[in-house]
């Protein structure tokens, strides 16, 4: 496998400042990788709502609650988290649009716990997978945390961040190997 297939990660924020890092900023995770295969087979893949769970530590699957997937259809999903303890969060499709994009809203649509994004770009030969996720800005567990530890608040985003993006990564690294194994 060439180096091109291994995840790309970067920590974000929406409103980036100086120093400490405070809930508001809309702080998150980006990661990607190229998979050699069709954006068709990476959709497939994508837009299995209980795929995630086979290599998340934290996420433990999900139920549509809505007949179809598409925008404005929700589904409840299951977490588990060693500091968080286990919760369950009905999501809305936020953004879906076959082979190019599945996005979805945790809790409230207009003001979600969390933000999180699929996005397939076609590349000349092999497909740009790119996985998207941004705390806030609504209430959430880890805003639970940081009312009872506002000292704490930047360790606790930049906690997140990382375990986010372990679990992110592990998502599109298995999603990268299962595209590849039916494409070879």
């Amino acid at each position: 496998m060439s180096e091109k297939n291994e995840v790309r990660s970067i920590f974000t924020a929406q409103s980036p400042s100086e120093g400490d890092l405070s809930f508001g900023g809309g702080h998150g995770v980006t990661v990607e990788i190229d998979i050699d295969a069709s954006p068709a087979e990476v959709w497939t893949l994508v837009s299995d709502i209980n795929l995630p769970a086979r290599f998340s530590d934290e996420f433990q699957g999900a139920e549509w609650i809505d007949a179809e997937p598409g925008i404005g259809a929700k589904f409840a999903g299951r977490n588990k988290n060693e500091n968080m303890g286990e919760w369950e969060v009905v999501c809305t499709i936020v953004d879906y649009a076959p082979e190019e994009v599945f996005a979805w809203h945790a809790s409230d649509v207009e003001n979600p716990a969390a933000q999180w994004r699929f996005e397939i770009e076609s590349g000349e030969d092999s497909t740009l997978l790119r996985f998207i996720m941004v705390l806030g800005p609504g209430p959430s567990g880890l805003t639970a945390v940081i009312e009872k530890m506002p000292d704490m608040e930047s360790r606790l985003i930049r906690g997140r961040q990382k375990g986010q993006k372990e679990n992110m990564s592990r998502t599109v690294e298995g999603i990268r190997d299962l595209a590849e194994a039916t494409n070879n």
